[in-house]
C-alpha cells in the first residue's frame, strides 16, 4: 500500500509538471493565433489574453491522452534509472502490480475530466464564441433549441435581432427557417421593428424572407396602420450556414449534464442526434481511454535502462499512443455517420486499447 501511494504520488507530480509545461506552450501559441485572428480589429491586449485563457481548458481537455503517456514514460524511466523497479520486483511484487497507483490516478483524472472539466470547457467555449462575435460584429450570435422551436440571435452595428422559427430545414442543404418571427432592437435596447414571414432562407450576408409582414415599433405610431406586406424581403445578417450547422451539430459546446436534454430536443425538432449520442458515450468512456494511455506508456518503459534502447521504447510508446488516439477518433467519426453502433464506436477503442496493452505487459513481465 505504501508503494502504491508512492508510485501514485510520483505519477501525479509528473502529470502536473508536464501539464504545466504544455499549458504554457499552448497559451503562448494561442496568444499568437489570437493576434493574427483579430488583426485589424480594435481590441486590447487584455481582451486577447482573456480569449487565450478561455481557450486553455479546451486545449488541456484535448491533450489529456498525450499527458497521460508522457507522465507514465517520465515515471517509469525515472524508476528504472534509479533501480527502484528492480528493488520492487526483488521484494516479490510484480511490475504490473506497480501500475495500480498510476492507474487509479488516471481513473480519478478521467472522472474529473468528465464531471468537472467537460462543463468548464463547454462554458468557456461558448463564452469565447460570444466574445469573438462581439469583437468582430458588435454583438454575439447565438442559437438554441427549445420546445417552442429554434431561437437565433444575431448582432451588428445597428443593434441586435432575435429570430424565432417553428421549423427548420436544410441541415444538409440551404438553411431555411419556417414560421419566422424577427424582433429587432436598437443599440439602446428598445425594439424598433417586428417581422413575421412564412419562411427565411439564409444567403451570403442576408436572409431572404418570403411572405413577410413588417411592423415599425416607435412611440406615437400605431404599428398596424404602418405595417407593410412584402412577397420577398432581404435583411442583412452576420450569421453563416457553417455557424448554424456547427451550433446544431456541435457537441463540445454542450455540458455533459445537458447533453441528454439536448439530444431529446433535437429529436423532437427532427434533427439527427448521432453526433451528440456518440460524443456523450465517448466522454463517459474517457476514464478508460486515459487508463489505456497509462498502460501504453508502461508497456514499453518498465525495463531496466541497462538493457538499452530506452529512446526507441519511448518513441514506440508515443507513436502507439497516437495510433490508438487516431483509431478512437476514426471510430467516433464512423459512429457519427451511422456506420458503427454508438456504443461500439465509443467504448470499443478504449477497451481494445486496454486489452492490447495488458497483453504487451504480460508478455514483457512473464515472457
Amino acid at each position: 500500500m505504501i508503494l502504491d501511494r508512492y508510485f501514485a504520488r510520483r505519477f501525479t507530480q509528473s502529470f502536473l509538471l508536464i501539464g504545466a509545461v504544455f499549458l504554457t506552450l499552448i497559451m503562448l501559441v494561442d496568444l499568437i493565433e489570437q493576434l493574427r485572428r483579430f488583426e485589424g480589429v480594435e481590441i486590447g491586449f487584455g481582451q486577447l489574453m482573456f480569449l487565450m485563457l478561455l481557450n486553455a481548458p479546451a486545449a488541456i481537455n484535448e491533450i489529456l491522452p498525450l499527458l497521460m503517456i508522457l507522465s507514465t514514460i517520465v515515471l517509469f524511466v525515472g524508476l528504472a534509472r534509479s533501480s527502484e523497479l528492480v528493488v520492487t520486483r526483488a521484494s516479490g511484487r510484480s511490475g504490473i502490480r506497480a501500475l495500480a497507483g498510476p492507474l487509479l490516478v488516471a481513473l480519478v483524472i478521467g472522472g474529473l475530466a468528465v464531471s468537472t472539466l467537460n462543463p468548464i470547457v463547454a462554458a468557456t467555449s461558448n463564452r469565447y464564441q460570444d466574445l469573438s462575435d462581439t469583437y468582430r460584429t458588435g454583438g454575439p450570435s447565438a442559437l438554441s433549441l427549445s420546445g417552442e422551436g429554434l431561437w437565433l440571435r444575431q448582432g451588428g452595428g445597428r443593434g441586435q435581432s432575435v429570430i424565432h422559427a417553428t421549423g427548420f430545414g436544410g441541415i444538409d442543404a440551404d438553411v431555411t427557417l419556417y414560421g419566422v418571427t424577427i424582433l429587432t432592437y436598437a443599440p439602446e435596447g428598445n425594439p424598433v421593428r417586428r417581422i413575421q414571414a412564412d419562411s427565411a432562407r439564409l444567403l451570403p450576408e442576408e436572409w431572404l424572407l418570403t411572405g413577410a409582414k413588417v411592423w415599425v415599433l416607435a412611440a406615437g405610431i400605431n404599428p398596424e396602420t404602418t405595417a407593410a406586406q412584402h412577397d420577398e424581403l432581404r435583411i442583412p445578417t452576420t450569421l453563416t450556414e457553417d455557424r448554424i450547422r456547427d451550433s446544431l451539430g456541435r457537441s463540445t459546446g454542450v455540458s455533459i449534464y445537458d447533453l441528454p436534454d439536448t439530444i431529446r430536443q433535437l429529436k423532437q425538432a427532427g434533427f439527427s442526434t448521432k453526433k451528440h449520442e456518440v460524443w456523450l458515450q465517448v466522454e463517459l468512456a474517457r476514464p478508460l481511454f486515459l487508463m489505456a494511455m497509462v498502460l501504453v506508456g508502461a508497456a514499453f518503459t518498465m525495463r531496466h535502462t541497462r538493457l538499452g534502447g530506452t529512446g526507441v521504447a519511448v518513441l514506440t510508446a508515443v507513436l502507439l499512443g497516437f495510433g490508438l488516439y487516431f483509431v478512437r477518433n476514426f471510430a467516433q467519426i464512423l459512429g457519427e455517420n451511422g456506420q458503427l453502433p454508438v456504443a461500439f464506436a465509443a467504448w470499443g477503442p478504449p477497451i481494445a486499447s486496454i486489452l492490447l496493452t495488458v497483453g504487451l505487459l504480460l508478455h514483457a513481465e512473464d515472457g
